[in-house]
């Protein structure tokens, strides 16, 4: 009973529950009464870690230490199935037995491949103990109780109760709970970029109580005790309380805590006690490494790994029944070549079988590849590297390039099936601009500021063509620069969502907000609408008049009032901290009335003495007065300065700057400042801008909004945590008294701050948020009196703005307010104070609270801001679209802006069906899909979802109407907004959802929430079995990127949430084409043929050995030596495929950019598959049986003993995998040659010196002299040329016949890019010239063809039958090269047909034709069709030695052999019809028309 309470009580501890209990370490422990002793223990306790033995701040990222690292590594590598089938072969060989080789070395490749694994895993973790080093002995001043001041220690001493002192910028050492600031207000600033990369300052307060200390913090004074939770890595909540020594308890959250790895800002000093310190931080919590996945292509060879496992006992079986019957049947024979036992006896045939079982497998080991896992690693990491060195991936404008946290799964960047998108900062920029508002019902359309824009976009791309013409620049950016002179099909509202590449701006942003975000020039200088700025300034003017009087807001006309209140709306309702620039971060400290916030009920109740509001008043006019004297006459309304302004501006930025003045503010506007000159203005304009204030935003719509208020002289000058300051020209500064703010959140889809208006006391709550949620939280208006009629009509008017901005993209935000009484704030503030103190469940009981306070709204205004589009994303979009990729956008916008968005994207087209799907409950949900689905059934009764994937093409001008195109018609797009995606996602509809997405070309989900993103790629990956890539960059697509087989983050505005959980980090959206189109098929086609050369290599070496125990009775011999038998895979023949491995690159990266299509390819998984695994292993049992028998009837009947014959056996081997490997190499480097020179150089210095050196090292094996003798022998060097050409020429000939007749568009892709003299047109190039779908050609395109007299000048592609006249119009025919021939559709025109639409109806892309179609100055009219088998037979080059260069090893000297006449004379026509280097266009029509194919 005794131990059984002592378990209870263990288990009743404090710290064992929920909960975690701080104290401080300097008093002394609990129960303990003498101060020395106390003392003493406590500085024990304090070594040891605390009471309750918590983690200490030490950092350890190593796994392993000296004495672990053997046992420890050895172990994690025992995890792999492999390694254990390895090690168990080689313990087997120990056994006598059954040993077939030496037993040590036999252990010797598994030995090698453990120490290979061992060395890598060491060298990684010795790098991280390094960066462990640095951390833990960075530097703090940590409180010591023995000398009673602060000392300095390193961070891994600190423990948890220790009190911490930090400086400004200073970087936080461990979770730690802020007591002290030396900010009068008890605020804190910190600077959380280490941990998610947003660089806008977060507020942190000090905890309730102790903030109104008025000497300064003494730890030693310090006697509460911390209730909290355990550690976790929610970084977004923090739950506990402090309880005094008087028993009141105070409740702690997470603005109270300071977390490791941020940056101390704007604040002096500050103090605090160690919460979570070293591993339980939330931090390190939050950091898990790099990922670790199983990609789909090892998932598959693992699977083929059991196929030959299986194979090896069948081999193994079969040759030990073939033993047991031949040592039955020779029996009394068996004395003349078996060694008896001791005893005389011998093995009966059953034990026999069964050692000749185990020998068997021992022998045959090899055909389990024991190199190839640790192969594979090695060129993941060599792969990754190289993509991390890819120039194209570099992004100029941010400085950053593509980082891959996932090590080992690049081959499914070859793969992917479908790409779900968030839509905000990861299609847009995230650059929100403010464009045009409407406040009470009147739509101010702020057309200056829309030309503003549009200057900036001209002066963009003007600055880009300069540069290009220079060449100065990667060819990256030219993308878009003739964006100018398209003809859009939308209005022109759209073409403000296209936005150039912007290094104007950038180097703007650079020099005017090196630390601030969201606040490039084009953000900031909003240019303000004429008619709003009056009534603005119109407002201001009777203000400034009226203020002294009872009601000053009584003096304006309801319109105005609402103007006033729009701006003061669009001022203080945000979190934005207000920063100066003359020192980094430092904040503008300016305090008028210091008031402290309402705290409880009497508090309250007190404020409201007839004494507080006069005061008030009075100090509100004192105020005035003051502020007058700063008045002066600088200009808010900046427009983009010239270069000289520039250059002036970057030298001022670059100089110290001066002391602020002493409110740190200059306000005033045009209207108002005297008359200047030109050069004073300029000089002014520097000047202010120089000293104007900065805005720290935690979101681009905040800074929008702030920036917009600014530009209409309602700036916001101070923020501290209990008032707001505005400054207006004539009114002068209004402080507003800030109450509460209740903060945005996904659910709520608003925010609000309760304020009390300096002018009327009155208590305000203005809030602002979605038009979906704030138009229903509005006082309902009755239509008997004139106002309530009148605020119905200001309602619909602004909701049919609200409809207009959405159609023109814009995101949509509404301003509403509400004055509470006396009584109704009372009643409200008790419950809010109640839930606010509550410890349980208090994000609920606050959610409940700010619901109650947000009622009855009256409509101010609504503001629409501008989000722009990304460099290239309609161009990546339509290039992943012809790669057979699905797109679906999941975004949280309405569904008005993001289906124009899409739109301006080209995920949607103007002439398609767009089927929206709005349902108001789950019955209606079901009906629709029911229609839907109905609908598109009729529309193509046989469309299948592989028909509906092959059957879209985008991104090119169509030749002809694509309702022409096919019978069936385009595939509709689906849009579904979020409600109803809620109620598809259910259970009972999900599968006819599934159905209804797959037949469209594309979905757009709206108003769709995290946990719904997450959700949808989850059923798209687990229903449809597709591989899922997903793409975002903020805190809110996190679980939409984990989910996903590939997850792929954007650096951009949002932070670094997204890049920290993905696999993949790209700067720009647009790199994406390049990372999968390029990269990812690379991956892919390497790793697959890489993994089926290895099956391959293995099989046919362990065929040689099989077919041997024909001749020796299975008695599990090898002719072999062991040697060579243990090496041969490991040494001998593994750095070429590695190499190939790594560089070879089956199809250059210009034509995989300019025909997508070839991404099929790895999509289809054609390269490796089921099929092609047997055929492989079919292939390598024929190329064994050639091997052995060629050698053996060359040496039949000779007295060449079996170690003699077994090294030309092995000799061939060798040659016949480098000819192999030789063939499927598509990409020959030297370093591909030096491999296969090293690999023969190697076999052969290793066998002489082995046959000269160790004759009788390994009984019973003689090899003394062999490989000398055999060097002297005719018949060696003429098996060892017969054998391996016998040996592949079905595999060549097999390849050559299926690559001319039957050619996969990965062979056509290869054929165009070996006949093409020049690299291939780029894609950015082609939409450049407006290649665009459905927009025309400009003159500037055409004048790049090819021009040819009149009446030649003819529709080259409408000759769709040419291949059957083809001799009338040859220049065989004819005998003499003519300049029409020049715009025949050649070979290659229609491999690119073919390559672009295997699929009936494709639509051809104008780009690869543009030669011909430039040439005519015509559009083509008629669809291009795939040619015909016929076609090929009919070309006149066809040769019957043509197959003969097909292949990589002997294309070289097929194009120096000059195989068929034709190409001769097509060389010819090349050299004298394009004296000048032919345009890229002009190379794909006017190739020579060899027909030869690569492999």
């Amino acid at each position: 009973p005794g131990g059984r309470r002592r378990r209870r009580r263990r288990r009743r501890r404090p710290g064992d529950g929920r909960t975690r209990v701080v104290r401080s370490n300097l008093l002394p422990p609990p129960g303990v009464e003498d101060p020395a002793a106390g003392a003493a223990k406590g500085a024990r306790r304090r070594r040891r870690g605390g009471a309750q033995r918590l983690a200490d701040n030490r950092l350890k990222t190593t796994k392993y230490t000296l004495l672990s690292f053997l046992p420890k590594n050895l172990f994690e590598q025992f995890h792999r199935l492999a390694n254990v089938y390895f090690v168990f072969i080689a313990l087997l060989n120990f056994v006598p037995a059954v040993n077939a080789f030496q037993p040590g070395l036999a252990l010797a490749p598994v030995l090698f491949i453990l120490a290979v694994t061992a060395f890598k895993d060491l060298w990684e973790d010795y790098s991280r103990h390094r960066s462990d080093h640095e951390i833990n002995h960075l530097g703090c001043l940590v409180f010591s109780r023995e000398e009673k001041q602060y000392v300095n220690r390193f961070w891994k001493e600190i423990r948890v109760g220790d009190f911490v002192r930090l400086r400004c910028n200073e970087i936080i050492p461990a979770d730690i709970l802020l007591l002290s600031s030396s900010d009068p207000d008890g605020l804190c600033h910190i600077e959380t970029a280490n941990l998610d990369g947003e660089t806008n300052l977060k507020r942190r307060q000090v905890v309730r109580g102790f903030s109104e200390l008025v000497s300064e913090f003494n730890p030693l004074m310090f006697t509460s005790v911390i209730e909290c939770e355990k550690p976790n890595n929610d970084l977004t909540r923090f739950r506990g309380c402090i309880i005094h020594d008087n028993g009141k308890k105070a409740g702690l959250y997470k603005e109270n805590l300071l977390l490791r790895g941020c940056t101390i800002r704007n604040t002096e000093a500050v103090v605090g006690i160690v919460i979570y310190a070293g591993h339980e931080t939330k931090a390190l919590l939050n950091n898990s490494g790099p990922r670790y996945k199983r990609s789909q292509l090892e998932r598959q060879m693992n699977c083929d790994v059991l196929w030959c496992v299986l194979l090896l006992i069948c081999m193994s079986l079969f040759s030990a029944v073939g033993h047991g019957l031949w040592v039955q049947r020779y029996q009394e024979k068996k004395s003349l070549f078996d060694v008896p036992e001791s005893d005389g006896s011998s093995l009966s045939p059953v034990t026999a079988a069964v050692y000749s079982f185990l020998t068997m497998i021992i022998i045959l080991q090899v055909l389990i590849p024991i190199s190839l896992y640790v192969s594979i690693e090695i060129v993941k990491v060599c792969q990754v590297y190289f993509i991390n060195q890819d120039i194209e991936l570099y992004d100029e404008e941010t400085d950053s390039q593509l980082q891959c946290r996932a090590l080992n799964i690049t081959e499914d960047l070859g793969q992917i099936q479908y790409i779900f998108s968030d839509k905000t900062g990861t299609l847009t920029e995230n650059k929100m601009v403010f464009r045009r508002c409407t406040v009470s019902g009147i739509e101010y359309s702020h057309d200056a500021n829309a030309q503003r824009l549009a200057r900036y976009q001209e002066a963009d791309s003007e600055e880009e063509e300069a540069v290009s013409k220079g060449g100065s620049l990667p060819q990256r950016g030219s993308i878009g620069s003739h964006q100018s002179v398209r003809i859009m099909h939308r209005s022109q509202s759209t073409k403000s969502h296209r936005r150039t590449g912007s290094r104007a701006e950038a180097k703007w942003a650079s020099m005017l907000s090196k630390h601030t975000a969201f606040s490039s020039p084009m953000e900031k200088d909003i240019t303000p609408d004429p008619k709003l700025f009056e009534k603005v300034s119109e407002c201001d003017r009777c203000l400034a008049i009226a203020r002294h009087q009872e009601h000053p807001l009584a003096h304006l006309s309801p319109e105005l009032s609402d103007v006033f209140d729009f701006f003061i709306a669009l001022t203080i309702c945000n979190t934005v901290v207000v920063t100066s620039p003359d020192q980094p971060r430092q904040k503008v400290r300016v305090r008028f009335e210091v008031k402290s916030p309402v705290k409880t009920i009497e508090d309250f109740l007190r404020r409201f003495s007839p004494s507080r509001l006069t005061s008030g008043c009075s100090s509100i006019g004192s105020l005035a007065t003051n502020k007058a004297t700063h008045k002066s006459g600088s200009n808010f309304l900046s427009t983009l300065s010239n270069d000289r302004t520039l250059l002036k501006l970057e030298e001022k930025l670059s100089q110290p700057t001066k002391a602020i003045a002493s409110n740190g503010y200059s306000s005033g506007a045009a209207s108002w400042a005297p008359e200047h000159t030109a050069q004073e203005q300029e000089l002014e304009k520097e000047k202010e801008q120089e000293w104007e204030l900065r805005y720290e935003a935690e979101s681009p719509d905040e800074a929008a909004l702030v920036y917009a208020a600014r530009a209409y002289n309602c700036a916001l000058v101070d923020r501290l945590h209990d008032q707001v300051s505005v400054e207006l020209p004539h009114l002068g500064r209004l402080t507003f008294e800030l109450l509460h703010i209740l903060g945005f959140d996904s659910i709520r889809k608003r925010m609000s701050v309760v304020i009390r208006h300096p002018l009327t006391d009155e208590i305000n709550v203005y809030t602002k948020g979605a038009d979906s949620v704030v138009m229903d939280l509005l006082l309902p208006c009755s239509s008997d009196d004139a106002r309530g009629r009148h605020q119905k009509k200001i309602r619909s008017k602004t909701q049919n703005y609200l409809n207009l901005y959405a159609v023109e993209g814009l995101r949509t935000l509404c301003i509403a307010k509400r004055v509470l009484s006396k009584e109704e704030y009372a009643c409200w503030l008790q419950s809010h104070l109640e839930a606010e103190s509550s410890l349980d469940n208090r994000e609920e009981l606050l959610f409940q609270s700010a619901i109650r306070l947000e009622t009855n709204l009256h409509l101010l205004g609504a503001t629409g801001i501008e989000d722009r589009l990304q460099d290239g994303v309609p161009e990546t979009i339509a290039k992943l679209r012809q790669a057979g990729l699905q797109i679906w956008v999941l975004t949280g916008d309405k569904q008005e802006t993001a289906i124009n968005i899409a739109y301006a994207c080209k995920l949607l087209d103007h002439d398609e069906e767009v089927i929206t799907l709005n349902a108001e409950s789950q019955e209606a949900c079901a009906a629709l899909l029911d229609q839907c689905l109905h609908y598109v059934k009729s529309k193509s009764p046989c469309s299948t979802p592989q028909k509906t994937e092959g059957n879209v093409s985008v991104g090119f001008s169509p030749l002809c109407p694509p309702s022409t195109s096919t019978t069936s018609g385009p595939s509709p797009s689906l849009v579904i907004d979020g409600r109803s995606l809620a109620y598809a996602l259910d259970k009972n509809l999900e599968d006819k959802f599934l159905f209804l997405a797959k037949q469209c070309r594309s979905v757009l989900c709206c108003r769709s929430t995290p946990l719904q993103k997450s959700m949808v790629v989850k059923l798209v990956r687990s229903k449809l079995k597709a591989m899922t890539l997903a793409i975002g960059d903020g805190a809110n697509d996190v679980s939409m990127i984990q989910v996903a087989d590939v997850g792929v983050g954007i650096s951009g505005q949002e932070g670094m949430q997204a890049v920290m959980a993905s696999d993949f980090a790209v700067p720009r959206f647009r790199y994406l084409e390049r990372l999968l189109i390029v990269h990812g098929h690379w991956c892919y086609s390497r790793l697959a043929n890489m993994v089926l050369y290895f099956f391959y290599k293995n099989t046919m070496f362990v065929g040689l050995l099989f077919w041997f125990q024909f001749y020796c009775g299975f008695s599990a011999s090898a002719m072999i030596d062991q040697w060579y038998l243990i090496f041969f895979n490991l040494l001998f023949s593994s750095l070429p495929q590695l190499v190939t491995g790594v560089l070879d690159k089956d199809v250059p990266a210009d034509v995989l950019l300019t025909a997508p299509q070839l991404y099929k390819s790895g999509q289809n998984m054609e390269e490796y598959r089921p099929r092609t695994f047997w055929l492989n292993m079919a292939d390598a049992a024929f190329q064994s049986l050639v091997c052995f028998f060629i050698p053996y009837l060359a040496y039949y009947d000779s007295d060449t003993d079996v170690f003699t014959w077994g090294t030309p056996i092995t000799a061939i081997a060798l040659f016949t995998f480098l000819l192999h490997l030789g063939i499927e190499t598509k990409t020959w480097t030297w370093l591909n040659w030096i491999a296969c020179g090293f690999s023969i150089l190697l076999f052969f210095t290793v066998a002489l010196i082995y046959n000269a050196s160790c004759a009788t090292c390994y009984p019973p094996s003689n090899p003394y002299w062999t490989m000398q003798t055999l060097l002297g022998d005719p018949v060696f060097y003429l098996t060892c040329l017969i054998a391996p050409v016998a040996a592949l020429l079905p595999r060549l000939f097999f390849k050559a016949v299926q690559g001319n007749l039957f050619p996969t568009q990965l062979q056509l892709g290869r054929q165009l890019a070996k006949r093409s003299p020049k690299k291939l047109i780029a894609p950015k190039e082609t939409f450049a010239q407006g290649h665009l779908l459905g927009e025309p050609r400009t003159e500037s395109s055409e004048q790049r063809s090819i021009k040819t007299s009149g009446p030649l000048s003819q529709d080259c592609t409408s000759q769709a039958s040419w291949h059957v006249q083809q001799p009338a119009c040859s220049p065989e025919a004819s005998g003499e090269p003519n300049v029409v021939d020049m715009n025949m559709p050649l070979r290659e025109d229609i491999l690119l047909e073919e390559l672009s639409g295997q699929a009936p109806g494709s639509v051809p892309r104008e780009a690869i034709l543009e030669g011909c179609s430039g040439a005519s100055k015509m559009k083509p009219t008629s669809t291009s069709r795939t040619a015909p088998l016929s076609s090929i037979f009919n070309l006149p080059n066809f040769s019957s030695l043509n197959w003969i260069s097909s292949f990589s090893l002997v294309s070289g000297l097929g194009s120096i052999l000059q195989f068929s006449r034709n190409s001769l004379q097509m060389d010819k026509q090349d050299s004298e019809f394009l004296p000048s280097p032919p345009q890229p266009d002009q190379d794909l029509c006017g190739l020579s028309g060899q027909t030869t194919d690569y492999f």
